[in-house]
C-alpha cells in the first residue's frame, strides 16, 4: 500500500469493523456472546438467528413496503425535481427569482416541524396507514430541485437553440433535449433519493400504524424493542435490513461517481 494511502486504509478499516462484528455476532448463540473474554468470531456458527429474525420482522413484507416507498419516491422526486429545475433554469416567467429564493429558503425549515401538519392533513383525507399517505408527502425534494436547476444552467444552449429553430416546443426541449444531457445528474438524484427513503424512519413511523405497513427502519426498531435482551437476534435482523441497501449501493456506486465527475466537469467549464 502506498504511504499516502495507508491512513485512508486504516480509517476505512475502523469504519468497517463494527459492521463486520455485527455480522459475526449474528451467527453466535446468546451464551457464546456472553462468555469471557468476548468472542470476535463464532466458534459454532448458527443461522437460527436469521431464521427467527426473518419470521419475526416479517422480512418479505417489510422488504416489499420499503421497495414500494423508495421506488415511488425516487420516481416522483426525479420527475418533480427535473421539471421544476428546468423551469427555474430555462423558462422566463414572472417572479421566477423570488419563487426560487423561497424554494431555497424552505431548506431552513426542519422537517420535524412538518410532521404534525402532514399527519393531520393525511388523517383528514383518510390516508394514514396507506401507501398513498406514506408516499405522497415525499415526492418533492428541495435539494433535488436545486441540483437539477444547477445542472440545466451548466448545459450548453447550442443544442436547444438548434431544436427551437426546428420548431421544438418547451416540452420537447425538456424531454428530448435537455433531460438526456442531464442524465448523470438524474442518476445521482435517483440513487440518493432511493437510499434516503431506505433509511427513512420518522415519517413512516408517524404515517403508519400496522405492522403490515412497516418499512425496514420502523420494523427494525420494533424488533429491537421486542428482543432487546437478545443481541444475536438483533444483529441478524440488522444484517437482513442492511443487505438490500448494501447491494443497491454497490450496484449504483459507478453511476453516482460518474454523475459527480461529469457534473463537476461541467461546473469547471
Amino acid at each position: 500500500m502506498p504511504r499516502r494511502s495507508w491512513p485512508l486504509g486504516v480509517l476505512a478499516l475502523i469504519l468497517v469493523l463494527p459492521f463486520l462484528y455485527m455480522i459475526s455476532v449474528s451467527f453466535m448463540g446468546e451464551a457464546e456472546l456472553l462468555r469471557w473474554p468476548p468472542a470476535l468470531i463464532p466458534r459454532t456458527p448458527t443461522i437460527g438467528n436469521y431464521i427467527a429474525a426473518y419470521e419475526a420482522l416479517p422480512y418479505p413484507r417489510v422488504l416489499l413496503n420499503t421497495a414500494i416507498l423508495a421506488g415511488c419516491v425516487m420516481a416522483g422526486q426525479v420527475i418533480t425535481s427535473a421539471a421544476a429545475g428546468y423551469a427555474f433554469a430555462r423558462i422566463r416567467f414572472p417572479a421566477r427569482a423570488p419563487l426560487y429564493a423561497g424554494t431555497v429558503a424552505l431548506l431552513t425549515i426542519p422537517s420535524v416541524l412538518l410532521l404534525v401538519p402532514r399527519y393531520f392533513l393525511l388523517n383528514a383525507a383518510g390516508l394514514i396507514d396507506t401507501y398513498p399517505g406514506l408516499i405522497s408527502t415525499e415526492l418533492v425534494s428541495i435539494w433535488g430541485i436545486i441540483l437539477m436547476r444547477q445542472t440545466f444552467l451548466m448545459l450548453p444552449r447550442d443544442v436547444e437553440e438548434a431544436a427551437r429553430l426546428d420548431g421544438a416546443g418547451e416540452w420537447t426541449l425538456f424531454w428530448r433535449v435537455t433531460l438526456p444531457l442531464a442524465r448523470p445528474a438524474v442518476l445521482v438524484l435517483a440513487v440518493l433519493a432511493f437510499m434516503d427513503q431506505c433509511r427513512n424512519f420518522l415519517w413512516p413511523l408517524v404515517a403508519t400504524n400496522s405492522p403490515q405497513m412497516a418499512v425496514s427502519e420502523v420494523a427494525l426498531a420494533r424488533f429491537h424493542a421486542t428482543y432487546a435482551a437478545n443481541a444475536p437476534y438483533q444483529m441478524a435482523a440488522a444484517v437482513l435490513v442492511t443487505v438490500p441497501v448494501l447491494v443497491v449501493c454497490l450496484l449504483a456506486q459507478r453511476y453516482v461517481l460518474q454523475g459527480a465527475r461529469l457534473t463537476g466537469a461541467h461546473a469547471r467549464l
